[in-house]
């Protein structure tokens, strides 16, 4: 989650939200030419409170890339007892909420932009991306993959290598392709049954479902 400014929340308050909002909003719109200044005027705020809130353009974008990865949810596991339905229903919220995001505008400009800071060094935004998206996410739907392995329904020895394969056979090629500028569009339909499909094959790999785990 992301770490507020303000009062050491853990999320963002409704008027940090606006700013951040504001700053996907600039990015979708015109890429790389972001300043302090112009998401000052967006978001209707002063240039002092941004840097009493995020010090710098960096601590801006790297709150701005904590909320857009917030957006992706571990499916509805609550930290109880799993039984096969509720472990399949959790992973496929997680795949079909991460797909919607990843093929929005916002997350292709956001990746374009970090991609094109890693290969000139001009700024850490490639290593902020990598840490507060892909290894926060990881983190967050890692723990719901433990609990299944607890629980006998999934059988691996490492919970990061059972993690990667989950996300490619969520993501597949279609990350790499919007952003090499394909028109690839995903209907929620489409979206519904591509999260269904990857959770059916990450079973057929990892599945050890029990119809009576406490038998």
């Amino acid at each position: 989650m992301i770490q507020a400014a303000e009062h050491g929340s853990e999320t963002p308050s409704a008027r940090q939200q606006v700013v951040l909002d504001a700053v996907l909003d600039l990015i979708v719109e015109g890429g790389d030419q972001l300043t302090m200044d112009a998401v000052a005027r967006r978001a209707s705020c002063s240039k002092e409170t941004l840097y009493k809130w995020y010090r710098d353009r960096d601590g801006l974008l790297r709150a701005t890339v904590q909320w857009q990865a917030s957006r992706v949810r571990a499916g509805r596991y609550d930290g109880q007892p799993l039984d096969v339905a509720t472990l399949r229903d959790s992973l496929k919220g997680f795949a079909a909420n991460w797909l919607q995001v990843i093929v929005g505008p916002t997350s292709i400009a956001l990746n374009r932009i970090a991609i094109g800071h890693a290969a000139s060094g001009r700024s850490n935004l490639g290593g902020i991306v990598l840490a507060n998206g892909r290894f926060t996410i990881g983190e967050r739907l890692k723990p719901l993959l433990e609990a299944g392995r607890a629980a006998g329904l999934l059988g691996f020895d490492d919970s990061e290598t059972a993690f990667r394969t989950f996300f490619g056979l969520v993501g597949r090629d279609i990350q790499i392709r919007l952003l090499l500028g394909d028109a690839l569009a995903l209907s929620a339909a489409e979206i519904d049954h591509d999260a269904e499909t990857a959770v059916d094959q990450f079973l057929a790999l990892y599945g050890q479902a029990r119809s009576h785990p406490n038998s």
